[in-house]
C-alpha cells in the first residue's frame, strides 16, 4: 500500500490495471473532500493528438517501481467518465464517476462537491 500523501509524488508515472495492463500516466489526484483523502485520480489515455483524462478510483491501489496498480481492468477504466486534458470535472457528473464503479455517492450535506482536484 502507499501512503496517500505521497500519491501526489507519483505524477507521470504510469497507471497499470490489476493484470499489470499498462493504462496511461496519472495526471492528477482528485481527495474526497469529506477526508481531504485520495479517492480517485485522472490517467492520460488516448492517442496523442486526442488525449483525454478518465477517472479511476485509488482504493486499493498499490505502487510499484515507476508504478501505481489500481484494482480495475483496463477494458472498465477506458470506458469511465473523462474529461479534456485541459478540462475540469462538472459537479452534476460526479455520481457518473462513482457509478461507473459501482461505488455509492453521497454529496455533501449541503449539496457540496464530493472530490476536488489537489
Amino acid at each position: 500500500m502507499f501512503e496517500p500523501d505521497d500519491i501526489r509524488e507519483w505524477r507521470g508515472h504510469d497507471v497499470v490495471d490489476e493484470s499489470g495492463s499498462k493504462i496511461g500516466s496519472l495526471e492528477s489526484v482528485y481527495v474526497d473532500t469529506a477526508t481531504d483523502r485520495p479517492s480517485f485520480a485522472t490517467v492520460t489515455i488516448g492517442m496523442p493528438t486526442r488525449h483525454r483524462l478518465v477517472f479511476v478510483p485509488l482504493a486499493g491501489a498499490t505502487v510499484g517501481p515507476q508504478y501505481v496498480k489500481v484494482r480495475y481492468p483496463k477494458s472498465q477504466i477506458k470506458d469511465a467518465p473523462s474529461i479534456g486534458t485541459d478540462g475540469v470535472l462538472p459537479a452534476e457528473q460526479e455520481a457518473a464517476v462513482f457509478a461507473h464503479y459501482e461505488l455509492q455517492y453521497t454529496p455533501g450535506a449541503g449539496g457540496e462537491r464530493r472530490l476536488a482536484r489537489r
